[in-house]
């Protein structure tokens, strides 16, 4: 361990000690402070924020598109990989007071395999349940890492599932040729396997104190949250209207379509608009066609006062901001995590 040094963010004028051998989220994390994050890795740019006072500050390695270096020389940092060797005043550009609050504490278990099942040709619905410790809390919308076997790597997955549901978790999983954990699963994980995880990240939650119509946009493996926060409102009775736009490129990409249906009968104002960019012939698709962003805005007029959650691919994050901005759903309404793959991004510091 290294020497502790203090870090004080504002606006919010919280305080916590970091470790040097940490990053700063991390060490934020462990102390049930909520700070906003996606990747953890230095590619999303969710945790940017900027130096105020203290300038000895070292980043691992990220990408360059993150935190450009006109940015870095400016201030600007990445959070989740940056470690303080002086007492640091950080400024917070991307917040939410009702999250950072209400944060919990981060911890590390073991899980056993109870289920693996293809939902689609390239992804999987991974159920595990918790060996040790009793609990991980966590709120529908947040991820867990999980330590890949035999390496010091670890990969991370949105929980589909809700709290309730007795140590068990659900994931759906995007498999890729070459995923160092995504091959495992394809190939070599079976049931009864346990595996070390760590959680609960993330801070793609539902804002509870906040009663505005919903939008939800999702694709690929982006399904996962999106299940877990409506499964929550339906056992919740939660009444907030929302409108789900989830995008594949053929039916054989669509997933969890009867459960889908029959949640908009548990929530009455939940409306669940699929779409093909791809359809294939065989496909006889009478739905929707089209990249799911042209597909909310043929729906979408006036999203004024909406709360909008996305989650998929970068692409198709960064293209649904910019549409969903342009009906008018402002920034602090529109909540998103990319889900990045790990590897080495095309340019890095």
């Amino acid at each position: 361990m290294g020497e502790k040094h203090v870090v004080r963010f504002e606006p919010v004028g919280i305080e916590i000690e970091v470790d040097e051998d940490q990053t700063i989220l991390r060490a934020a994390a462990e102390q049930g402070v909520q700070l906003m994050h996606g990747c953890k890795e230095g590619q999303c740019a969710a945790c940017k924020s900027f130096v105020l006072e203290g300038e000895d500050i070292e980043l691992d390695r990220y990408s360059t598109f993150a935190l450009p270096d006109f940015e870095r020389e400016e201030g600007q940092t990445l959070l989740c990989r940056a470690h303080a060797y002086e007492d640091l005043t950080i400024e917070l550009l991307n917040y939410d007071e009702e999250i950072i609050r209400g944060g919990l504490p981060l911890r590390r278990g073991t899980v056993e395999v109870v289920a693996i099942e293809a939902v689609t040709h390239d992804m999987r619905h991974l159920v595990v349940k918790l060996v040790e410790p009793e609990e991980i809390k966590f709120f529908p919308g947040q991820y867990m890492d999980f330590q890949v076997p035999d390496t010091d790597e670890t990969r991370s997955f949105s929980m589909a599932n809700t709290p309730s549901r007795d140590g068990r978790f659900e994931f759906v999983i995007k498999v890729y040729p070459d995923g160092l954990f995504s091959g495992l699963l394809s190939t070599r994980l079976q049931v009864g396997d346990r595996l070390a995880v760590e959680a609960p990240f993330g801070t793609f939650t539902l804002r509870e104190s906040r009663t505005s119509d919903l939008v939800f946009v999702g694709g690929g493996a982006g399904m996962a949250p999106m299940l877990g926060l409506l499964r929550s409102m339906a056992e919740r009775g939660v009444e907030r209207r929302v409108s789900f736009y989830y995008g594949a490129r053929a039916a054989r990409d669509l997933c969890f379509e009867k459960e889908l249906v029959g949640l908009q009968e548990q929530l009455p104002g939940l409306t669940y608009v699929p779409a093909l960019s791809e359809p294939s012939a065989d496909d006889d698709w009478q739905g929707e066609i089209g990249l799911i962003t042209d597909v909310l805005a043929r729906h979408e007029s006036d999203l004024a006062g909406k709360d909008a959650y996305i989650c998929g691919p970068p692409p198709m994050v960064d293209a649904a901001i910019a549409v969903l901005t342009g009906l008018g759903c402002g920034d602090q309404h529109i909540f998103y995590d990319k889900f990045t793959t790990t590897g080495d991004p095309e340019d890095q510091s």
